[in-house]
Order: structure tokens, then sequence, then C-alpha cells
């Protein structure tokens, strides 16, 4: 019982009217209680029945107002109570809900606990559920995250959620004792509309719509010897991964300023990945195969265009023109065919410090775990080194990068022998600046459609970057549009 309100409290959501109903003795209180604690992530918490306060509040993440309606003689008597107040930030529940009558919400998850006994003659329970469908939906997807526990032969777990990403992915912990294990919740996601050439902007720019690229992937890091995380259950058809626990640690001080000594063993990292034989072609248990999409034109295209989509509407308060848009692409195509000369490897696409676990107690490359790299591409290898030396969520100094590049620069060389850094440092400037343009987009994207304003206070870095970038001659044309529109001078505010 207590696992399972547990759960339900894991996808509960602000406005969620949980109507509890049976008889006495029924679970509804118990499974209250567990449902709250849940939400406070404190097992000991004090839940007492309501049943003569009538209404219960905790400030729980969200808000949580536990009710029993046993007690009031009349429906009218609900709206004294503060139902709807309590909905309007947080989470209801309702023991006793059919005394509410039309006073109960539309829309209302029911949870009907009635008690059985089992083959064996143990007491249990059996809860009916009736819910809308997107709420259907929810608990159908909390339950098959304890059915892949149960797989991995951990059922018992318990859940907690996890800080995401700026992506549709969730994340959750599950330990069990000493076990500890990471949920990947990442359900497919249908295609977008289509934007360009009748192709969705996923398909176009290569992000993995399902989990079969992250866990293709993670089978040739692990199996080349690099501490990507051992998959430990996968529903491939649910979308979700139960993967090892890589740890805490990070490249980042408490200041959150770069650590110089792991940002160079990630650098090292690099130059060992970057000097292995990858496959293309992943074939997977179930027999498909995943082929590592090529960091074609049309992705690096697509990618830079969203400083024109997003951020030049905001920071010159119009859309870029038609001759602003064809000038734009003529130079970056050029800039395309150089790095798309250069040699190729397998680039994680994110690799900076929100992606990196550092995991001191190893020794080597082991140290440096590495996730999210689902959307892993085929390109120059110039792309992860400086998606690290240019780390877009903290600042890099300069000093920091010269010392990055020249160590990775030099490992490359002893390993090859005729390693071209003139040719490695140019379509580093091209790649940073490629990839400064995406995020100058993307930020203000976060922003304006997402409602995530915190990622505008990284802006005046990703500025930086890109003035860094047009520093190499090979930028002087890129260098030319950027300051002709004053684009690169503008102090950008949350919306």
């Amino acid at each position: 019982m207590a696992r399972f309100a547990a759960d339900l409290a894991r996808i509960a959501l602000p406005g969620d009217c949980v109507a509890l109903s049976g008889d006495l003795g029924a679970g509804k209180t118990s499974f209250a209680r567990a449902f709250i604690r849940a939400l406070d992530g404190d097992t000991e918490l004090e839940v007492p029945s309501p049943t003569f306060t009538l209404v219960q509040e905790y400030a729980t993440c969200p808000p949580v107002a536990h009710f029993d309606l046993y007690r009031i003689a009349d429906p009218d008597e609900v709206a004294e109570l503060g139902l709807d107040e309590a909905l309007e930030a947080g989470i209801a529940l309702i023991e006793w809900p059919e005394r509410a009558g039309t006073a109960l919400p539309a829309g209302a998850i029911g949870l009907a606990f009635s008690e059985t006994v089992t083959d064996a003659g143990a007491d249990a329970r059996t809860i009916a559920i009736e819910a809308p469908e997107a709420a259907v939906a929810r608990i159908r997807r909390t339950l098959a995250i304890r059915a892949l526990l149960l797989s991995a032969g951990h059922g018992g777990a318990n859940r907690a959620p996890l800080t995401g990403d700026a992506s549709t992915r969730r994340y959750e912990t599950a330990t069990d004792g000493a076990w500890r294990a990471i949920v990947m919740d990442a359900p497919p996601m249908p295609d977008g509309p289509p934007v360009r050439d009748g192709k969705p902007y996923s398909q176009i720019a290569h992000l993995a719509e399902d989990i079969g690229p992250f866990v293709a992937v993670a089978r040739i890091l692990t199996g080349a010897g690099f501490a990507a995380p051992e998959i430990m259950a996968v529903d491939h058809e649910a979308g979700l991964i139960l993967l090892e626990d890589l740890g805490e640690d990070g490249v980042l001080d408490a200041a959150r300023r770069p650590i110089p000594a792991r940002y160079e063993a990630s650098v090292d990292c690099l130059a060992a990945m970057h000097a292995t034989d990858w496959p293309r072609e992943i074939v997977l248990e179930d027999g498909t195969v995943h082929r590592v999409p090529a960091f074609d034109l049309g992705a690096f295209l697509i990618e830079v265009d969203l400083l024109l989509d997003w951020y030049v509407p905001r920071v010159a308060g119009a859309p870029a023109s038609a001759e602003d848009r064809q000038s734009w692409h003529a130079i970056w195509q050029v800039l395309f065919a150089t790095v798309d000369a250069g040699p190729k490897t397998l680039a994680m696409r994110d690799f900076h410090s929100p992606n990196i676990v550092w995991r001191g107690e190893r020794t080597g490359h082991d140290r440096v775990g590495l996730i999210d790299f689902q959307d892993a591409l085929w390109t120059h290898p110039a792309y992860d080194v400086m998606s690290l030396i240019r780390d877009a969520r903290v600042t890099v100094e300069p000093d920091l990068q010269s010392r990055l590049l020249e160590a990775y620069c030099a490992a490359r060389d002893q390993q090859a022998g005729d390693f071209d850094e003139t040719g490695f440092r140019e379509c580093s400037a091209i790649l940073a600046a490629q990839r400064a343009a995406k995020l100058l987009g993307i930020f203000v994207r976060l922003d304006e459609r997402d409602g995530k304003p915190g990622y505008i206070a990284h802006l005046p870095r990703i500025q930086t970057y890109m003035r860094q970038s047009l520093c190499h001659p090979a930028l002087a044309d890129l260098d030319a549009w950027l300051a002709a529109r004053g684009l690169l001078d503008v102090t950008v505010e949350p919306r």
C-alpha cells in the first residue's frame, strides 16, 4: 500500500483531486499517510487522521491538503473547508468523497478500496481506479517504472525525483538498502510538425526520438572501456531504462567553477575516445540496428537557425529578413564544408559539466563518467572538445581553455604522430561558433516558449564564447555579419 501511494505521489500534479472511497478500515488513511510522506520525503512525518479537524494541510512540494468528509452534514460545507483554494496550487486527498455530492470536482481521480484475502489467506486490499484519460496515462507510467524495478529484482525500491535537464526526460533515484540506481523516463516522442522539407525538427537535427540510441551508444562505450552507466533493465516500448548510478560528484567546485584537473582528465578521456575505432552501426538485443547519424548540412544549418528564429527577434525586435537568412546560410555552408572535410568520430554532442560525473576513487579514464549521449553524432572530433572547453553552463577562463586545447592536441599528436593541429584548431573555432549560435537561440526559446527564465543568465557567457571564436580568420565573414547587426552587444532580460 505504501509503495503504491508513493508511486502515485511521484506523478501527482497541482490541481489533482484524489477521491479515496471505501469502508472503514479499507486503507484510505494508510494510503493518504504514505502518499503525504512520499511527497515530503520524510518516512516518519506525523500524518494524523483529519477525522475531527476535517482538513489537514502539508507544505510539501507540491502542497497537499488531506480532507476527511465523514462528519460533514451537507455538501455545501466542502467549499467552506477550502477545497477550491487547495487545488489552485496543490493536491487534495479526500476521504469519504461521496459525502461531497456535486461539490466534488469533475475529473477527480477515484480510488475505491476494498478488503480481500489472498490465496494464501493473507489480508490484502484491492484498489479500483477511475480517472480521466490523462491521469490514467500518468498512473500507468508510474506503475511501469515499478514493474521495471521488479524485473531487475528490486521491486521494493524507494523512488525519489532527481533533477532533470532542459529536455523532456525525467529522472529518478531508486534505492533498496545499499543498492542504488537511476531511472531514465524518456517516453517515445512523436514527430513534431514539419518545419523544413516536410520533416520535423528532431528528424533534421538527428535528435533521439526513443531510448534505442542511448542504449546502443552506452553498449559501445562500456564495451570500449569507457565509464558509461551499465544498463540493468530496459522497457523499450515504454521508454524506460534502469541505469547504474555513476555517482553525484562533478567537475565543478563548490562555487561552480571548473576544477582544472578534472577538466584536464576529461579532455584526456576525449583524446582516448577519438583514437578509438567506433562502429557506425550498433545492433541492439532485439535485433534492431542503430546507425549513428552524421552531423550533416541539414542538422548543422537548422541548429544555427535557432539564433535567427529566437535570439534575433528577441534582441532586434523583429524577425530576421529573408535576405539575412540567405546570407547567414551562405556563410555557414562554407564553414560546414571545412568541418565536413576533416576526420570523423563518435561525438557525445553535449559533453560538458552537467553531463560528466567525477569518480575520484577510480583511475585513468574510468574517473570520467559519461551520461546524456542519446543524441550522439558522427562528426569532427573538435565538436566535443569545444563543448567542454566552452562549457555552456559555467565560465571557462581563456587561460584554462588554452591549456585544455593544448593538452588535447598533444595527446592526439602522441597517439597519431600526424595530427593536423592547424586544421583541428580551425574546425574547433567553427564548431564552437556553431554551438554558440545554437545555444543563443535555445536559451531564449527555453525562456520564451518553455517558461524557464533561468537559462537567460547564461547568455552573456555564450556571447563571450562567440566573440572568442570569431577571432579565428576562418570566421571573418561571420564576424562581419554579426557585427553589422550588433547581435552580440545586447543584454537580454528574462520574459
